[in-house]
């Protein structure tokens, strides 16, 4: 699966990052806590939350992620938006909520990956 995938399975709009729609992903997870995330979640490219602030791209920058998506139809600010372009991030933004969003993307074949 790429990141167009992922932003066809969800219906999201692209944000940024259209550079980098081709790119595979193979694994994701979803979480508006990024201590979680620092803390647990190990080679995913894909992160899905409800957080909008300037730290959920940090903290997916750090972890390698490639794309993040927001749920819950949230829109990130223009730092934000900035901050994903100069690290090659794509930002995308659904309607759906987490737990439908998940779902749907583990119907399409994409995991959640290793967490320890």
């Amino acid at each position: 699966m790429d990141v167009r995938d992922v932003m066809n399975a969800l219906d999201a709009e692209l944000i940024c990052g259209e550079e980098n729609l081709d790119t595979e992903v193979h694994e994701a997870c979803g979480s508006d806590m990024m201590s979680d995330v620092l803390a647990y979640v190990k080679d995913q490219a894909v992160l899905l939350t409800g957080l909008v602030n300037i730290q959920t791209v940090r903290t997916a920058d750090m972890m390698d992620m490639v794309c993040i998506v927001f749920v819950r139809g949230k829109t990130p600010d223009e730092d934000m938006i900035a901050l994903a372009k100069r690290r090659g991030m794509v930002l995308l933004r659904t309607t759906h909520r987490m737990f439908t969003a998940c779902g749907l993307l583990w119907e399409k074949g994409l995991r959640g990956g290793k967490s320890d």
